[in-house]
């Protein structure tokens, strides 16, 4: 398989600063050469430009911390991803949860200036379905998913111009920290998400076998992978750690069974903070899981 690594080294839409490091503690992790041991071909496309916080415009605009800066960084995600030849798979690695509107457009157009039909599957302790306006801090890496839906501010859920994603098409997994507005938008919007609860009653094959029903009539799958996913015990070099997460084995179990279907076309690593981190633990368990969605096996 042809892999493309792309780094969007931004920590603009979170409210801890560190997250613009983690594409570099990734590949410090040794990224490439786990994903080149598995007998894939690996690009490393460098970085997407973003501006940083120190020079960067903070106006927040309709509740909105960074806009502009980050508008921009996710529209320059967008167009080199949706510029990738057919036949490759992109692995962005971020920086906080907000590249994900960028990424998840930008792999929704590749091919298709129309936008294909593509099922997202949110592996993260947050909804991040806030809006503007339901959102208590401001931070965006809180609100991607709403803008990939088409609410919010027009600026971002335009990045797909007439392209959104179906809330039927959206799966969430490992869910354990909704704030009380967003909880109500996301009931409305019907988007399926496995809480931790769910996790913990039926258990990772069930909710896979779950998941795979209720996205097969999408063309592609994007899986966005927030290292808060997983238990900070597992992960502590994230901003926002919510106790009780996705154990090891878990977070391997799911991404081993996602490889095995053979559907998904696309990946995000996120909110990787090596400033919070112990001896870069964090990026070194999210290759791990890179590597097992890509075909690692035990045996």
């Amino acid at each position: 398989m042809n892999l493309s690594i792309l780094g969007i080294p931004m920590d603009l839409g979170a409210g801890r600063r560190g997250v613009d490091m983690g594409p570099s503690a990734l590949r410090n992790a040794h990224l490439t050469r786990a994903l080149r041991d598995l007998g894939h071909s690996v690009t490393d496309l460098g970085d997407v430009r973003v501006a940083l916080p120190e020079t960067a415009d903070k106006h927040s605009e309709g509740g909105m911390v960074f806009l502009d800066p980050i508008l921009d960084a996710c529209r320059g995600t967008r167009d080199r991803l949706a510029a990738l030849p057919d036949g490759t798979f992109p692995l962005t690695i971020g920086g906080d949860h907000s590249v994900s509107m960028g990424t998840v457009t930008g792999n929704a157009l590749r091919g298709n200036p129309a936008g294909a039909r593509m099922g997202l599957i949110w592996v993260d302790a947050h909804t991040d379905y806030n809006t503007p306006g339901s959102s208590p801090s401001g931070n965006i890496h809180g609100m991607p998913v709403a803008h990939l839906t088409g609410l919010g501010d027009p600026s971002l859920s335009g990045l797909g111009g007439g392209w959104h994603m179906r809330p039927e098409d959206i799966v969430m997994i490992g869910i354990r920290s909704v704030d009380p507005f967003e909880r109500d938008l996301l009931r409305e919007a019907g988007i399926k998400a496995y809480t931790m609860k769910d996790v913990d009653q039926l258990g990772i094959t069930r909710i896979h076998e779950e998941t795979m029903d209720r996205l097969s009539a999408t063309q592609r799958l994007h899986v966005s992978f927030d290292a808060d996913a997983l238990d900070p015990s597992v992960c502590p070099g994230v901003g926002t750690p919510v106790p009780g997460g996705l154990t090891y084995r878990e977070g391997h179990l799911l991404m081993e069974l996602l490889s095995e279907s053979g559907r998904v076309t696309s990946m995000d690593i996120v909110e990787v903070n090596p400033i919070l981190d112990t001896r870069n633990q964090t990026a070194e368990v999210m290759v791990g899981m890179a590597a097992s969605l890509l075909g690692q096996r035990i045996l």
